[in-house]
């Protein structure tokens, strides 16, 4: 299998591949792995209940995954990456912002997984974590080298596995393990460990949406809108939240243990042994899934440089990039001391402020504001029809995010509105209305016919001549 060509450039007609379906087992084995388990550990960590924390745990992973999917819907009609659609809502140079961010969240994520990778390494295998953790950055990295195909490949085939031994704990768990009395009871509701929960799973599925349609841009345009939604929505949902409620289970029946390793004496106590196969196929899962960050951190990354310094996209340029990005969630993984899931819990509680005003504007952009109407050609160019700036763009971002500080709940900051809820961080709902309703409102009174018109002309003959 040859390394993958595109990078951040337009994937021509002639080079579309692929079914809609094919996304299902993309997001189903990227959320049935470690990094989801721990997720939905986060409830029991403060002191919820069974109940309590899988009920907040499955509600936001709806609400997350419902603008993921959306996100998703976006690759097959525009044939680019995800992060590179932004420029029409922020500005040639105005989407470095969100670039920034979203290299932020990738390298963060990676970092954790390559902890989370280590401490599962060291416990199946008995080997230094760090080494552990060394090897399994190096696998990831080797996938997401390969690129598209590769990891579609990868992700399909796992899928099935994943869902066989998900199927045989799941059953045995429901017989043999016992949680603890009153693990079924919402009295006392604890308001502040569920909207933490609530929130941490919601915050964890929207983060796919900053790289989604990475996976959707080479299916034809045909595939329409629809279908790539429900697929994608599908495989996250189920995934996802079928691996966040067995680290629930997990960690209610072993509250004082690592994820791993409650994850371990749960699939133990199951049948003897199955905590073994629980974790190595967790583990294969979140290998597939930090390659998938890498792949999508490298283009995320060649698309600030490019902002900075237009460049012709080239195999080399897109593997030098993703070593870089693995290089550095290396350092800081190899550097990382302290509770882990309450270090990561944070991480969420931080990338929820930063990625809500963005998923809000590019989606009414796409969806009600510019409604699909896009120039290929203009995205790529430096002085073109979406200008450097897009002041409506910025400011609705500055703006969302700003309303959203009074809400904002983590161990660095607790806005004064939190502080009143107890601690809840109910931050995402506020952003995404506010940040959604200023850029849309912006564009009311706005005429964008002539601009659908010239980015029309614009892309004039775009696919005839294309060249790989």
């Amino acid at each position: 299998m040859q390394i993958e060509s595109r990078s951040i450039d337009y994937v021509p007609a002639r080079e579309r591949h692929g079914r809609a379906w094919h996304l299902w087992p993309v997001w189903f084995t990227g959320g049935t792995q470690l990094a989801s388990v721990a997720t939905g550990v986060i409830g029991i960590a403060l002191g919820a209940n069974f109940a309590c924390s899988a009920l907040a745990a499955s509600a936001g992973c709806a609400l997350g995954t419902f603008f993921m999917a959306l996100h998703s819907a976006q690759g097959p009609q525009l044939g680019l990456p995800q992060m590179i659609q932004s420029r029409p809502q922020f500005g040639y140079m105005g989407a470095l912002l969100v670039w920034v961010i979203a290299l932020i969240s990738y390298v963060g994520y990676n970092a954790f997984n390559e902890v989370l990778g280590g401490d599962t390494a060291r416990r199946l295998w008995g080997c230094n974590a760090h080494a552990g953790g060394t090897v399994f950055t190096l696998l990831a990295l080797a996938v997401s080298v390969v690129g598209y195909d590769l990891i579609h490949r990868a992700q399909r085939g796992l899928a099935y596995l994943l869902i066989v031994v998900l199927l045989f704990f799941t059953i045995g768990a429901a017989l043999r393990l016992h949680l603890p009395a009153q693990s079924w009871s919402l009295r006392p509701f604890p308001a502040t460990a569920f909207l933490t929960q609530f929130f941490a799973a919601a915050a964890y599925q929207l983060s796919g949406a900053f790289y989604v349609s990475d996976y959707s841009r080479y299916l034809p345009r045909e595939v329409g809108v629809r279908a790539p939604f429900y697929w994608t929505y599908g495989g996250a949902f189920v995934g996802s939240l079928w691996a966040m409620l067995v680290g629930t289970a997990a960690a209610a029946v072993f509250p004082r243990l690592s994820v791993a390793a409650a994850l371990s004496a749960a699939g133990d106590l199951v049948w003897p042994g199955c905590g073994g196969i629980l974790l190595a196929v967790a583990l294969m899962g979140l290998l597939t899934m930090t390659s998938l960050n890498y792949y999508g951190a490298s283009l995320t990354l060649l698309s600030v440089v490019d902002s900075l310094s237009p460049l012709r996209a080239t195999r080399a340029k897109r593997v030098g990039s993703v070593l870089a990005v693995g290089l550095t969630a290396h350092l800081l993984a190899y550097g990382f001391t302290g509770d882990f899931v309450r270090a990561f819990s944070d991480l969420l509680a931080i990338l929820l402020c930063l990625f809500t005003p963005w998923t809000a504007i590019n989606l009414v952009d796409f969806y009600l504001v510019r409604r699909t109407h896009y120039s290929i050609r203009e995205i790529f160019n430096p002085h073109g029809l979406y200008g450097r700036w897009n002041c409506r763009g910025l400011a609705a971002y500055a703006l969302g995010f700003a309303a959203m500080l009074p809400f904002v709940h983590t161990e660095l900051y607790e806005g004064p509105l939190a502080h009143l809820l107890g601690g809840a961080d109910v931050s995402m709902p506020v952003g995404l209305v506010v940040a959604a309703g200023i850029y849309y409102c912006s564009y009311r009174r706005v005429d964008l016919g002539p601009e659908f018109a010239s980015a029309r002309r614009a892309d004039s003959g775009l696919d005839a001549e294309c060249r790989a």
